[in-house]
């Protein structure tokens, strides 16, 4: 695959999780309105639709297309895709996250794009780390902080260290905090996300840890992917925005954007 076609196919995928986020939104949308908001011509847009239509993920009618009434996602981006979806909202979220990290915490921080932005948050602490993610692991060491890497399998998808041997080092451990990136919040499903093995290194997390966090904007609630990692209430939810309150009545939900938010960071 060429470069120009291979950043052309990125470009889709980028689009694809656009429309299928606006839907998600606003239940419907026009042609017009998306080939608006990507900068990009109408007859591009309609072939999306089509392509999308094709895969079951919306329903296409004249002129725009229509939300599915449940959304179950079998695939997932790469990384390339996923660090420009939502980048904002991401970054409020890793800098609310980094708040609650104090100097005597064991943390455990998941591979992920908006675990990223909650390492590229941090301040000087004396917290001690754990990660799945090489990336996030240079990050934490190049800011002096003290870090272990699980060993692993690396699975190139989202750059996670994962397999029987990460599993094994991480039960070594018992956290304070964790930190982790989620692909589906649902209330009757819980956290879910499309890897088994990806799902094994979270949901132990979880079982070791005192307090655990899933680091996840609006876009991931009421969506389902293939593995069940917990339910709603073994983990609180740091998040942006937040539409359907009847989640409150399942677990506790943090708004990055919120007063709390902001008392915190001034008082720094």
């Amino acid at each position: 695959m060429n470069k120009a076609k291979k950043t052309g196919d990125q470009l889709a995928q980028v689009r694809f999780l656009g429309i299928l986020q606006t839907l998600k939104e606003q239940r419907s949308v026009t042609v017009t309105e998306l080939s608006e908001k990507f900068q990009t011509s109408e007859a591009t847009i309609r072939r999306d639709l089509n392509w999308l239509d094709q895969q079951g993920k919306l329903n296409k009618v004249h002129g725009g297309a229509l939300a599915l009434e449940n959304v179950f996602e079998t695939e997932e981006p790469n990384m390339t895709v996923k660090v420009s979806l939502n980048a904002e909202a991401k970054q409020k979220i890793g800098q609310y996250a980094a708040q609650l990290v104090v100097d005597d915490d064991f943390v455990f921080i998941d591979a992920g794009t908006t675990t990223w932005q909650l390492v590229e948050s941090l301040k000087t602490t004396s917290a001690s780390f754990v990660t799945n993610a090489v990336a996030h692991a240079q990050r934490l060491a190049n800011q002096g902080l003290e870090v272990a890497v699980l060993g692993g399998q690396l699975k190139p998808v989202t750059e996670a260290l994962i397999g029987t041997n990460a599993l094994r080092n991480l039960q070594h451990y018992n956290f304070t905090k964790v930190f982790l990136g989620m692909n589906g919040i649902s209330k009757a499903q819980g956290y879910t996300t499309p890897d088994l093995e990806e799902a094994a290194i979270k949901q132990t997390a979880i079982d070791l840890s005192q307090d655990a966090y899933i680091l996840a904007d609006h876009s991931k609630f009421a969506k389902v992917t293939a593995v069940k990692v917990a339910d709603l209430g073994r983990a609180c939810v740091i998040t942006d925005a937040l539409d359907d309150s009847s989640y409150l009545d399942q677990t506790i939900v943090h708004i990055a954007s919120s007063a709390e938010f902001e008392s915190k960071r001034n008082n720094q």
